[in-house]
């Protein structure tokens, strides 16, 4: 493959669409670019990679919950940057029941997350990218034939068409190489490579290769989760990093610029670095949010057994803050009864309120209850 003007980066070539002459851009595989680092870049990233660490030990082990919550967290923000906004209690009640619409398609993104971390010291390979995509835009509405295949035609960023586009990706027969370098670098044993970098650059390829007709950014952010899992600078917690990425849109979009047309990767993994030193601020403060909320609980119910069930659905509603009757008594091993009583004490003490959401298929309605403390803190 030919480079662009002595860059390493990649090469603008024409291509055809609708009877027109465009120019797309064809990265570079990662085994062509220069993916060396100045001093202060590397200082960078051991800074990131050290604060992910430390972050990641402020979710102890045993508190599954704020895990789960980091994820959700994670999960909403990165579909929010795409435009999908939904209540976040919405999203919750959708994760459990599995309806559609967009709070639906929320849930998925969470659920891939889920899937990208629980299997991240497997091999990636194209087919559990595939079974990702299929989950992620099963309620998407997109064309079948799109869902789990990288895209058949050409695709564009920005504008009405790939003529007054920002960014046009490399045409459909150059995809699969490309993923397949891609793919190699991820989970490559290089130790040159460290593991912030690779997040970095392996975000930035993918979505200069775009390979899906959508939901690339979503994927793309997916990646970054599984690799900071696979390197171990979290083990059980989940950077927001897109929460950090949404709060920066124009460095995101300036970055990744940077990215595909500089032979330098420096300035984006600069900027990545920052990102997730961010990000791993956000997981200490949301640690220590849910802390206080969790503590403010506690003394709402004072004066109440110690063996309550009241008090026992307190201690778990960090990773299920939205909860019906059938629930408490599933997780509690209780009866209906107790499971009813148990919500209504902690509605009583304003820990939980009642929250309406109708099916839109078939099924019976539940009551809802959710943790406002907890849901307020997460939508900010």
């Amino acid at each position: 493959m030919g480079l662009a003007d002595g860059s390493n980066a990649g090469v603008t070539i024409p291509v055809e669409w609708n009877g027109r002459r465009i120019r797309s851009w064809i990265p570079a595989s990662l085994d062509q670019r220069d993916l060396s680092l100045t001093g202060s870049d590397i200082r960078a990233t051991e800074r990131a990679a050290s604060a992910l660490r430390e972050s990641d030990t402020q979710v102890p082990e045993t508190w599954e919950a704020l895990a789960r919550l980091l994820l959700r967290h994670e999960g909403v923000a990165s579909s929010g940057i795409e435009g999908l906004r939904e209540p976040l209690v919405s999203v919750l009640i959708a994760e459990r029941t599995g309806e559609g619409g967009v709070a639906g398609w929320v849930a998925d993104n969470l659920s891939v997350i889920r899937m990208a971390h629980e299997t991240a010291h497997e091999r990636l390979n194209t087919d559990t990218l595939f079974g990702w995509h299929e989950r992620l835009m099963r309620n998407s509405g997109m064309a079948p034939n799109l869902i789990g295949a990288f895209r058949d035609s050409i695709g564009w960023i920005g504008g009405n068409t790939p003529l007054d586009a920002a960014y046009v990706p490399p045409p459909p027969d150059r995809i699969a190489d490309l993923m397949d370098d891609l793919i190699a670098f991820i989970d490559s044993e290089d130790d040159l490579i460290d593991p912030v970098t690779r997040a970095a650059v392996s975000h930035a390829q993918f979505e200069a290769i775009h390979p899906f007709g959508d939901g690339n950014g979503r994927l793309g952010r997916i990646l970054i989760s599984r690799a900071l899992r696979r390197a171990r600078l979290t083990t059980h917690s989940t950077m927001p990093i897109s929460v950090a990425i949404a709060r920066d849109p124009g460095g995101y979009l300036s970055g990744l610029t940077m990215y595909q047309q500089m032979g330098d990767i420096g300035p984006w993994v600069r900027w990545f670095s920052e990102i997730a030193c961010k990000a791993a601020e956000t997981t200490q403060h949301l640690a220590m949010q849910t802390q206080q909320i969790t503590d403010d609980w506690m003394s709402r119910l004072d004066g109440l057994r110690a063996d309550s069930t009241a008090r026992s659905l307190a201690l778990i509603l960090v990773g299920h803050p939205v909860v019906s009757a059938q629930d408490v008594m599933s997780l509690l091993d209780v009866s209906q009864p107790a499971a009813r009583s148990a919500l209504l004490t902690l509605a009583d003490r304003q820990i939980i309120a009642p929250v309406e959401a109708r099916l839109h298929g078939p099924g019976r309605n539940r009551k809802w209850y959710v943790a406002t403390d907890l849901t307020t803190t997460w939508s900010s």
